[in-house]
């Protein structure tokens, strides 16, 4: 039976907030506060998670409501979301689901602002609503997720269409034209200036809009802004950049609030011996919240297979029966597929589908639980306590005299022998400390000569430890066979070093993970460990980590010998979609702040572009 993560797990008595923020992504989403009995304390939202948790935990300047807060804490929760957009609105429907006693104001459906275009045959108006109703008829437009920017968006509109926003009681009595008319922000159809004709071609360019249909509105603007430009008029040109901006956000797609329909999205995630199952939970289109598992598994295992046995227990193994949705999407084929789905079918007296080729929004839910799972995989294993049991069991498993506090572990990365780096990476009892990774350029040795490059990189960390320069390790790992821990050895002999455990870690005849083969430089012993070892766990944690360093700092190398903008280097983006790029969005910040499918709008960018784009900008 799948354990859901436990949050007393990750906290010992109080909350360890300095271990949860070393892991914190960066992205947009919302988090979830949890006290030591498992009740939701307050659910808020962020544009930068990492951040936004962080400003919680300083030790100045917090509220006294934020102070009382904080002491409660035991555990919180994240879901990654696409944009900060989406995570407003999943905010609000997790308040208005879970409602935490340290949320203040619960909005409803009826409080969120649409744009309503009146049903007036000649002359509609447009203005801004706070909530739908049915009276009247008309359009309605929405709902958005933020009244401000509607309202601007709103006036923007307006400046663009020249369509008039005044009540029909005023709209009737008008015999002269109103101020509106004289700052052209209207035509004023209210003294016949403008034919009912000519006003509807209006109407329907801004319904269209609205709708997502009409990007050559936006086109037109970046046409004005370009030429205001080369006229050097800069301030024109920053006005129609920020039109343009505005009317994005006006017209955004929300993957959370997108098309309707009932689903559970499941997304797995593996590394270090550790499995770390998502799911997000939809109801009528809408993503209501988001619960993690950790079970136990054998390497043996697929994903598969993992999925099929924890469907099968999800659904069917507890006590009480959970709510079965039309739909369950997976990221991988399920072994048994078609028979857990009937199963699902019976029980739940209507169709149950299982898929995972999937498109348009169902797709991104998929992908975002993807990017959920990670996290929440990330965040597992930078836990105090994981790692704190992980020690201890490597100690035992070394039969070391105490439990190393300072562990450093090396790895070579290089293009077919070019722009040669090593890695050192180094873990505490915290988990990684990222403050004292250091990369080394490889230069002078032949290239792709593993050996050579291991010799030197070791030379020159342990000769300025020799020399009293650098910090001590208690444990030195080595990702490779015995080639490169022979090296290692004779760098260690030379230095005339004998009392720092040297371990080699290679990946054994079917190189998959758990199935590593350690190395004792000391006695030469080559050993294997269970595949559900706490210690290979924390190993291949260091070990992966060390690859990943490397791999980074030979990309950054290699691409640092050419001068390049920030979106110069990613593959498939040459200098007509550079420029596209930033002729879409005004700027290098706003290319930032968008989400994969607000890219993909684009003209030339495809949704897989887009998603290289995306993880090009955020580092993934």
């Amino acid at each position: 039976m799948p354990t859901r993560s436990d949050p007393e797990s990750t906290t010992i008595r109080e909350f360890d907030s300095k271990s949860f923020l070393k892991q914190l992504t960066e992205r947009p989403g919302v988090y979830r506060m949890y006290d030591d009995g498992s009740s939701v304390l307050y659910v808020g939202k962020a544009r930068n998670l990492k951040k936004r948790v962080g400003s919680y935990f300083r030790k100045t300047g917090l509220a006294p409501k934020t102070e009382a807060l904080v002491a409660k804490i035991a555990s919180i929760e994240i879901t990654i979301t696409g944009s900060e957009t989406e995570a407003l609105l999943l905010e609000q429907n997790l308040i208005k689901s879970l409602r935490p006693p340290y949320n203040i104001l619960l909005r409803d459906d009826k409080s969120y602002p649409y744009i309503y275009l009146s049903s007036h045959s000649d002359y509609p108006s447009l203005t801004f609503r706070r909530g739908r109703t049915k009276k009247g008829g008309g359009t309605w437009f929405g709902p958005f997720p933020s009244s401000g920017a509607v309202k601007e968006s709103l006036n923007i509109l307006q400046k663009v269409f020249r369509i008039r926003s005044c009540s029909e009681s005023y709209f009737r009595n008008r015999t002269r034209p109103c101020l509106q008319y004289q700052i052209n922000r209207c035509t004023a159809p209210c003294v016949g200036f403008i034919s009912p004709e000519e006003y509807q071609q209006d109407i329907r360019h801004a319904s269209m809009f609205l709708e997502g249909k009409n990007p050559a509105i936006i086109h037109d603007l970046m046409n004005a802004m370009e030429a205001a430009s080369k006229n050097l008029e800069f301030e024109k040109a920053a006005a129609y950049r920020d039109q343009i901006n505005h009317l994005r956000h006006v017209q955004e797609q929300q993957s959370v609030d997108g098309e309707g329909g009932d689903a559970d999205v499941i997304a797995i995630a593996q590394d270090a011996g550790v499995v770390c199952i998502v799911v997000i939970i939809v109801r009528g289109g809408r993503v209501l919240g988001t619960k993690d598992y950790f079970p136990r598994y054998s390497i043996e295992q697929t994903e598969g297979e993992l999925l099929s046995a924890f469907l099968g227990q999800y659904y069917f193994g507890g006590n009480t029966r959970r709510e079965i949705p039309r739909d369950v999407l997976v990221p991988v084929e399920v072994e048994g597929q078609e028979l857990l789905a009937q199963a699902l079918t019976e029980s739940a007296n209507r169709e149950t589908r299982i898929r995972g080729n999937v498109r348009g929004e169902r797709r991104r839910w998929l992908e975002l639980a993807m990017t959920n799972a990670r996290q929440t995989l990330l965040t597992h294993l930078a836990s105090k306590e994981t790692v704190y049991r992980r020690l201890l069991a490597l100690r035992d498993l070394l039969e070391l005299a105490e439990t190393p506090s300072r562990m450093e572990c090396f790895d070579i990365s290089h293009s077919h022998g070019e722009n040669t780096v090593a890695s050192c990476v180094v873990f505490d009892e915290n988990g990684p400390l990222k403050s004292d990774y250091r990369l080394y350029n490889i230069e002078g040795v032949t290239a792709g000569d593993d050996y050579a490059a291991m010799r030197q990189v070791l030379s020159r960390r342990y000769k300025r430890m020799v020399a009293g320069e650098g910090k001590r390790p208690d444990l030195v790992f080595i990702d490779g066979g015995k080639g490169q821990l022979n090296i290692a050895r004779e760098v260690f002999d030379e230095l005339e070093i004998s009392d720092i455990p040297l371990i080699g870690v290679a990946k054994g005849v079917t190189r998959r993970a758990g199935m590593e083969q350690l190395i004792d430089a000391m006695t030469g012993d080559v050993f294997r460990v269970p595949a559900d070892s706490p210690a290979l766990h924390l190993i291949q944690h260091i070990r992966d980590e060390s690859h990943r360093f490397a791999i980074t700092g030979h990309r950054a190398r290699r691409d640092k010998k050419r001068r390049q903008s920030t979106l110069e280097g990613i593959e498939g983006v040459g200098p007509k979609k550079r420029r596209d790029l930033i002729r879409y969005f005004g700027g290098i910040q706003e290319i930032r702040k968008a989400g994969v499918d607000e890219m993909a709008k684009v003209p030339g960018i495809s949704k897989s572009l887009a998603e290289t784009i995306y993880a090009a900008l955020h580092d993934e």
